[in-house]
Protein backbone atom coordinates (compact mmCIF):
# COMPACT_ATOMS: atom_id res chain seq x y z
CA UNK A 1 0.00 0.00 0.00
CA UNK A 2 2.65 2.47 -1.05
CA UNK A 3 1.90 6.18 -1.02
CA UNK A 4 4.09 8.77 -2.69
CA UNK A 5 5.67 11.59 -0.68
CA UNK A 6 3.73 14.23 -2.63
CA UNK A 7 0.41 12.58 -1.76
CA UNK A 8 -1.75 14.37 0.81
CA UNK A 9 -2.76 11.73 3.35
CA UNK A 10 -6.52 11.49 3.76
CA UNK A 11 -7.84 10.64 7.22
CA UNK A 12 -11.11 9.28 8.55
CA UNK A 13 -11.86 9.51 12.27
CA UNK A 14 -14.18 6.93 13.81
CA UNK A 15 -15.26 8.23 17.20
CA UNK A 16 -15.33 11.97 17.91
CA UNK A 17 -15.38 11.99 21.69
CA UNK A 18 -12.53 13.41 23.75
CA UNK A 19 -9.73 11.51 21.98
CA UNK A 20 -11.32 11.72 18.56
CA UNK A 21 -11.41 15.50 18.90
CA UNK A 22 -7.81 15.42 20.12
CA UNK A 23 -6.80 13.68 16.89
CA UNK A 24 -8.83 16.14 14.83
CA UNK A 25 -7.18 19.15 16.51
CA UNK A 26 -3.75 17.70 15.80
CA UNK A 27 -4.40 16.62 12.22
CA UNK A 28 -5.87 19.93 11.05
CA UNK A 29 -2.57 21.59 11.99
CA UNK A 30 -0.59 19.31 9.66
CA UNK A 31 -0.06 20.74 6.17
CA UNK A 32 0.09 17.46 4.25
CA UNK A 33 -3.04 15.95 5.81
CA UNK A 34 -6.71 16.16 4.91
CA UNK A 35 -9.55 14.94 7.10
CA UNK A 36 -12.19 13.58 4.71
CA UNK A 37 -14.60 11.76 7.03
CA UNK A 38 -15.76 11.59 10.64
CA UNK A 39 -18.10 9.04 12.18
CA UNK A 40 -19.87 8.94 15.54
CA UNK A 41 -23.30 7.45 16.33
CA UNK A 42 -23.75 9.98 19.15
CA UNK A 43 -25.14 13.15 17.59
CA UNK A 44 -23.67 15.63 20.13
CA UNK A 45 -20.18 14.20 19.52
CA UNK A 46 -20.63 14.44 15.76
CA UNK A 47 -21.70 18.07 16.14
CA UNK A 48 -18.55 18.80 18.15
CA UNK A 49 -16.52 17.41 15.26
CA UNK A 50 -18.43 19.62 12.80
CA UNK A 51 -17.61 22.68 14.87
CA UNK A 52 -13.94 21.72 15.14
CA UNK A 53 -13.81 21.24 11.36
CA UNK A 54 -16.03 24.17 10.36
CA UNK A 55 -13.28 25.70 8.21
CA UNK A 56 -12.26 22.43 6.58
CA UNK A 57 -13.88 21.70 3.24
CA UNK A 58 -14.92 18.33 1.89
CA UNK A 59 -15.49 16.49 5.19
CA UNK A 60 -18.24 13.87 5.14
CA UNK A 61 -20.04 12.93 8.34
CA UNK A 62 -21.41 9.49 9.21
CA UNK A 63 -23.27 7.87 12.07
CA UNK A 64 -22.34 4.37 10.92
CA UNK A 65 -18.71 3.30 10.53
CA UNK A 66 -19.59 0.58 8.01
CA UNK A 67 -20.95 3.21 5.64
CA UNK A 68 -17.82 5.29 6.13
CA UNK A 69 -15.57 2.35 5.25
CA UNK A 70 -17.67 1.50 2.18
CA UNK A 71 -17.71 5.01 0.73
CA UNK A 72 -14.72 6.97 2.06
CA UNK A 73 -11.48 7.34 0.09
CA UNK A 74 -9.43 7.78 3.28
CA UNK A 75 -5.88 6.41 3.37
CA UNK A 76 -5.73 6.28 7.19
CA UNK A 77 -8.46 5.47 9.70
CA UNK A 78 -8.22 6.50 13.36
CA UNK A 79 -10.30 4.36 15.74
CA UNK A 80 -11.08 6.44 18.85
CA UNK A 81 -14.23 4.70 20.04
CA UNK A 82 -15.06 3.13 23.46
CA UNK A 83 -12.69 0.31 24.42
CA UNK A 84 -15.17 -2.53 24.02
CA UNK A 85 -15.81 -1.53 20.39
CA UNK A 86 -12.15 -1.51 19.31
CA UNK A 87 -11.98 -5.16 18.31
CA UNK A 88 -14.97 -5.17 15.96
CA UNK A 89 -14.29 -1.81 14.34
CA UNK A 90 -10.54 -2.39 13.98
CA UNK A 91 -11.26 -5.78 12.41
CA UNK A 92 -13.43 -4.16 9.76
CA UNK A 93 -10.88 -1.43 9.08
CA UNK A 94 -8.14 -4.06 8.65
CA UNK A 95 -10.29 -5.88 6.14
CA UNK A 96 -10.56 -2.65 4.15
CA UNK A 97 -6.76 -2.60 3.75
CA UNK A 98 -6.41 0.97 5.01
CA UNK A 99 -3.70 2.19 7.37
CA UNK A 100 -5.06 2.26 10.91
CA UNK A 101 -4.31 3.91 14.25
CA UNK A 102 -6.15 2.18 17.11
CA UNK A 103 -6.44 4.15 20.32
CA UNK A 104 -5.31 2.52 23.53
CA UNK A 105 -6.09 0.00 24.88
CA UNK A 106 -5.79 -2.14 21.77
CA UNK A 107 -8.66 -4.32 23.08
CA UNK A 108 -10.20 -5.04 26.47
CA UNK A 109 -8.58 -8.48 26.70
CA UNK A 110 -5.68 -10.49 25.33
CA UNK A 111 -7.89 -12.93 23.39
CA UNK A 112 -9.18 -10.12 21.18
CA UNK A 113 -5.66 -8.71 20.79
CA UNK A 114 -4.54 -12.13 19.55
CA UNK A 115 -7.40 -12.23 17.06
CA UNK A 116 -6.40 -8.82 15.69
CA UNK A 117 -2.85 -10.06 15.19
CA UNK A 118 -4.15 -13.04 13.21
CA UNK A 119 -6.38 -10.74 11.18
CA UNK A 120 -3.51 -8.40 10.41
CA UNK A 121 -1.59 -11.34 8.96
CA UNK A 122 -4.53 -12.66 6.94
CA UNK A 123 -5.43 -9.22 5.52
CA UNK A 124 -1.84 -8.11 5.04
CA UNK A 125 -1.31 -5.39 2.45
CA UNK A 126 2.28 -4.45 1.49
CA UNK A 127 3.23 -1.25 3.29
CA UNK A 128 0.06 -1.09 5.40
CA UNK A 129 0.78 0.44 8.82
CA UNK A 130 -1.14 -0.69 11.89
CA UNK A 131 -0.33 1.58 14.84
CA UNK A 132 -1.48 1.46 18.47
CA UNK A 133 -2.10 4.77 20.24
CA UNK A 134 0.32 4.47 23.15
CA UNK A 135 1.40 8.07 22.81
CA UNK A 136 2.85 8.47 26.31
CA UNK A 137 6.12 7.31 24.75
CA UNK A 138 6.29 10.67 22.99
CA UNK A 139 5.77 13.08 25.89
CA UNK A 140 8.95 15.13 25.95
CA UNK A 141 10.17 14.15 29.46
CA UNK A 142 9.30 10.49 28.88
CA UNK A 143 11.01 10.43 25.49
CA UNK A 144 14.14 11.91 27.12
CA UNK A 145 14.11 9.17 29.77
CA UNK A 146 13.78 6.47 27.11
CA UNK A 147 16.65 7.98 25.13
CA UNK A 148 18.93 8.28 28.18
CA UNK A 149 18.19 4.73 29.30
CA UNK A 150 18.83 3.32 25.84
CA UNK A 151 22.09 5.28 25.67
CA UNK A 152 23.29 3.70 28.92
CA UNK A 153 23.10 6.77 31.17
CA UNK A 154 22.03 4.74 34.22
CA UNK A 155 23.84 1.55 33.25
CA UNK A 156 22.02 -1.77 33.41
CA UNK A 157 18.39 -1.11 34.36
CA UNK A 158 17.30 -2.80 37.58
CA UNK A 159 14.12 -1.06 38.72
CA UNK A 160 11.35 0.97 37.06
CA UNK A 161 8.70 2.78 39.06
CA UNK A 162 5.83 4.86 37.74
CA UNK A 163 3.43 6.89 39.84
CA UNK A 164 0.18 8.35 38.56
CA UNK A 165 -1.78 10.37 41.09
CA UNK A 166 -4.66 11.97 39.25
CA UNK A 167 -8.35 12.89 39.04
CA UNK A 168 -11.19 10.34 38.69
CA UNK A 169 -12.40 9.00 35.37
CA UNK A 170 -14.26 11.59 33.30
CA UNK A 171 -17.88 11.24 32.24
CA UNK A 172 -18.29 9.46 28.88
CA UNK A 173 -21.24 8.77 26.58
CA UNK A 174 -23.68 6.30 28.19
CA UNK A 175 -21.24 6.06 31.11
CA UNK A 176 -19.45 3.20 29.36
CA UNK A 177 -16.22 3.77 31.29
CA UNK A 178 -17.81 3.03 34.67
CA UNK A 179 -17.75 -0.75 34.20
CA UNK A 180 -14.97 -3.31 33.77
CA UNK A 181 -16.80 -5.20 31.03
CA UNK A 182 -16.53 -2.13 28.78
CA UNK A 183 -13.05 -0.92 29.72
CA UNK A 184 -11.13 -4.11 30.50
CA UNK A 185 -10.70 -2.69 34.01
CA UNK A 186 -8.83 0.38 35.21
CA UNK A 187 -5.44 -1.34 34.93
CA UNK A 188 -6.11 -2.07 31.26
CA UNK A 189 -7.98 1.10 30.35
CA UNK A 190 -5.75 3.67 32.00
CA UNK A 191 -2.55 1.88 32.89
CA UNK A 192 -1.75 0.15 29.59
CA UNK A 193 0.26 3.32 28.86
CA UNK A 194 2.52 2.67 31.84
CA UNK A 195 2.88 -1.06 31.29
CA UNK A 196 3.94 -0.27 27.72
CA UNK A 197 6.61 2.08 29.07
CA UNK A 198 7.80 -0.56 31.54
CA UNK A 199 8.17 -3.18 28.80
CA UNK A 200 9.96 -0.67 26.58
CA UNK A 201 12.38 0.48 29.29
CA UNK A 202 13.04 -3.03 30.60
CA UNK A 203 13.63 -4.31 27.05
CA UNK A 204 12.27 -7.63 28.22
CA UNK A 205 9.03 -9.58 28.45
CA UNK A 206 7.05 -9.61 31.70
CA UNK A 207 6.79 -13.01 33.38
CA UNK A 208 4.61 -12.39 36.45
CA UNK A 209 2.41 -9.77 38.05
CA UNK A 210 1.37 -9.17 41.64
CA UNK A 211 -1.14 -6.45 42.45
CA UNK A 212 -3.24 -4.98 45.23
CA UNK A 213 -6.06 -2.57 44.51
CA UNK A 214 -9.58 -1.48 45.32
CA UNK A 215 -12.44 0.86 44.54
CA UNK A 216 -12.18 2.94 47.68
CA UNK A 217 -13.52 6.43 46.98
CA UNK A 218 -14.75 7.16 43.45
CA UNK A 219 -18.16 6.43 41.90
CA UNK A 220 -19.47 4.53 44.93
CA UNK A 221 -22.66 6.59 45.10
CA UNK A 222 -23.33 6.40 41.35
CA UNK A 223 -25.95 4.02 39.95
CA UNK A 224 -26.52 3.25 36.26
CA UNK A 225 -29.46 1.01 35.32
CA UNK A 226 -29.44 -0.29 38.86
CA UNK A 227 -25.72 -1.05 38.85
CA UNK A 228 -22.92 0.54 40.88
CA UNK A 229 -19.64 1.08 38.96
CA UNK A 230 -16.98 -1.57 39.58
CA UNK A 231 -13.82 0.18 38.37
CA UNK A 232 -10.76 0.34 40.62
CA UNK A 233 -9.57 3.77 41.73
CA UNK A 234 -6.24 2.82 43.35
CA UNK A 235 -3.67 0.06 43.03
CA UNK A 236 -0.08 -1.03 43.46
CA UNK A 237 1.23 -3.34 40.73
CA UNK A 238 4.59 -5.15 40.67
CA UNK A 239 5.81 -6.61 37.37
CA UNK A 240 8.72 -9.05 37.08
CA UNK A 241 10.59 -9.32 33.78
CA UNK A 242 12.55 -12.17 32.21
CA UNK A 243 15.85 -10.29 32.52
CA UNK A 244 15.42 -9.62 36.24
CA UNK A 245 14.16 -6.04 35.94
CA UNK A 246 11.27 -5.19 38.26
CA UNK A 247 8.61 -2.59 37.65
CA UNK A 248 6.12 -0.99 40.00
CA UNK A 249 3.03 1.10 39.35
CA UNK A 250 1.50 3.32 42.04
CA UNK A 251 -1.94 4.46 40.88
CA UNK A 252 -4.37 6.71 42.74
CA UNK A 253 -7.37 8.31 41.03
CA UNK A 254 -8.47 10.52 43.92
CA UNK A 255 -5.20 12.44 44.24
CA UNK A 256 -5.77 15.37 41.89
CA UNK A 257 -4.26 17.71 44.48
CA UNK A 258 -0.75 16.91 43.23
CA UNK A 259 2.01 18.87 41.55
CA UNK A 260 2.95 16.09 39.13
CA UNK A 261 0.23 13.82 37.84
CA UNK A 262 2.86 11.37 36.60
CA UNK A 263 6.39 10.58 37.72
CA UNK A 264 8.65 8.00 36.12
CA UNK A 265 11.82 6.67 37.75
CA UNK A 266 14.40 4.28 36.30
CA UNK A 267 17.32 3.05 38.43
CA UNK A 268 20.32 1.23 37.01
CA UNK A 269 23.57 0.04 38.47
CA UNK A 270 25.24 3.36 37.54
CA UNK A 271 22.57 5.91 38.34
CA UNK A 272 18.99 7.07 38.43
CA UNK A 273 16.78 9.08 36.09
CA UNK A 274 13.40 10.60 36.85
CA UNK A 275 10.77 12.36 34.75
CA UNK A 276 8.44 14.82 36.49
CA UNK A 277 5.85 15.09 33.76
CA UNK A 278 3.82 18.17 34.62
CA UNK A 279 6.92 20.16 35.58
CA UNK A 280 8.65 18.93 32.38
CA UNK A 281 11.80 18.17 34.37
CA UNK A 282 14.15 15.24 33.89
CA UNK A 283 16.48 14.61 36.83
CA UNK A 284 19.64 12.54 36.41
CA UNK A 285 21.94 11.34 39.17
CA UNK A 286 25.15 9.34 38.63
CA UNK A 287 26.54 7.15 41.42
CA UNK A 288 30.11 8.01 40.46
CA UNK A 289 29.44 11.66 41.29
CA UNK A 290 28.69 10.85 44.91
CA UNK A 291 25.88 10.88 47.41
CA UNK A 292 23.06 13.37 46.77
CA UNK A 293 24.34 14.62 43.43
CA UNK A 294 21.98 15.16 40.49
CA UNK A 295 21.23 17.53 37.62
CA UNK A 296 17.84 18.85 36.56
CA UNK A 297 17.01 19.42 32.89
CA UNK A 298 13.96 21.41 31.79
CA UNK A 299 12.46 19.57 28.83
CA UNK A 300 10.10 20.97 26.22
CA UNK A 301 8.65 19.92 22.90
CA UNK A 302 9.96 21.55 19.74
CA UNK A 303 8.23 24.63 18.40
CA UNK A 304 5.28 23.89 16.15
CA UNK A 305 4.14 20.88 18.16
CA UNK A 306 0.45 21.07 19.05
CA UNK A 307 0.34 20.50 22.81
CA UNK A 308 -3.17 19.10 23.23
CA UNK A 309 -4.13 16.78 26.10
CA UNK A 310 -0.85 14.86 26.07
CA UNK A 311 1.76 17.62 25.99
CA UNK A 312 2.37 17.28 22.25
CA UNK A 313 2.65 13.49 22.28
CA UNK A 314 -0.39 12.90 20.06
CA UNK A 315 0.94 15.30 17.43
CA UNK A 316 4.31 13.53 17.38
CA UNK A 317 2.60 10.15 17.25
CA UNK A 318 0.90 11.20 14.02
CA UNK A 319 4.13 12.55 12.58
CA UNK A 320 5.94 9.27 13.27
CA UNK A 321 3.09 7.22 11.86
CA UNK A 322 2.99 9.35 8.72
CA UNK A 323 6.73 8.86 8.30
CA UNK A 324 6.21 5.11 8.60
CA UNK A 325 3.45 5.20 5.98
CA UNK A 326 5.55 7.20 3.53
CA UNK A 327 8.93 5.56 4.15
CA UNK A 328 9.17 2.27 6.02
CA UNK A 329 5.74 0.69 6.06
CA UNK A 330 6.58 -0.53 9.57
CA UNK A 331 4.84 0.56 12.76
CA UNK A 332 6.93 1.83 15.66
CA UNK A 333 4.14 0.92 18.10
CA UNK A 334 2.50 -2.20 16.76
CA UNK A 335 -0.03 -4.82 17.75
CA UNK A 336 2.49 -6.79 19.81
CA UNK A 337 3.22 -3.69 21.91
CA UNK A 338 -0.50 -3.15 22.35
CA UNK A 339 -1.04 -6.77 23.34
CA UNK A 340 1.62 -6.80 26.07
CA UNK A 341 0.32 -3.53 27.52
CA UNK A 342 -3.15 -5.06 27.78
CA UNK A 343 -1.78 -8.38 29.04
CA UNK A 344 -0.01 -6.87 32.05
CA UNK A 345 -3.15 -4.90 32.94
CA UNK A 346 -5.32 -7.98 32.59
CA UNK A 347 -2.94 -10.00 34.77
CA UNK A 348 -3.01 -7.24 37.40
CA UNK A 349 -6.82 -7.22 37.41
CA UNK A 350 -6.81 -11.01 37.93
CA UNK A 351 -4.18 -10.72 40.68
CA UNK A 352 -6.37 -8.29 42.61
CA UNK A 353 -9.57 -10.27 42.10
CA UNK A 354 -7.97 -13.57 43.15
CA UNK A 355 -5.38 -12.25 45.62
CA UNK A 356 -2.43 -14.08 44.07
CA UNK A 357 0.60 -13.80 41.81
CA UNK A 358 -0.37 -14.25 38.15
CA UNK A 359 2.07 -15.74 35.67
CA UNK A 360 1.99 -14.10 32.27
CA UNK A 361 1.82 -17.56 30.69
CA UNK A 362 -1.72 -17.76 32.12
CA UNK A 363 -2.73 -14.67 30.17
CA UNK A 364 -0.60 -14.77 27.00
CA UNK A 365 -0.64 -18.22 25.43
Amino acid sequence: MSISHNHRLKYAIIGSGMMGLEHIRNLIEMPDVQIVAVCDPHTPNLEKARRALNRVEGVRYFMNHKQLLETSDADVVVVATPNHTHFQIASEVMQSGKHILIEKPLCTNVADCNQLQLLESSTSVPGRVVWVGLEYRYMAPTARVISEVFNGTVGAVQMISIREHRYPFLEKVDDWNRFNKNTGGTLVEKCCHFFDLMCLLARSKPISVMASGAQSVNHLSEIYDGRVPDILDNAFVIVNFENGVRGMLDLCMFAEASKNEQEICVVGDEGKIEALINESIVRIGKRKDGYGTFRDFVISQDEGIVQGFHHGASFLEHQYMQRAILESGSSEVGLTDGLWAVAVGQAAQISIAENRVVKMSEVVV
